[in-house]
């Protein structure tokens, strides 16, 4: 079968820059609406220590079945 390759259009054809400066813009409008999220540094330590469990399993080394593909 002859598939096109899909087209990049709307946010993911602009550059990086232009991106930032989009995505920049609406945080600062959810902070002046007040319905922005501010992590405390409760929240922020446990979605670090679950990030780090599920991506090492806490103790900084590959799980076994993928430390053979690494």
């Amino acid at each position: 079968m002859n598939e096109k390759p899909k087209a990049r259009r709307g946010f993911a054809s602009m550059s990086p820059e232009k991106q930032r400066e989009i995505a920049s813009k609406g945080g600062r409008a959810a902070h002046a609406k007040g319905t922005a999220h501010e992590w405390s540094s409760n929240e922020a330590r446990d979605a670090g220590r679950k990030g780090g469990m599920v991506s090492r399993g806490g103790r900084g080394k590959l799980p076994a079945d993928q430390e053979s593909a690494a």
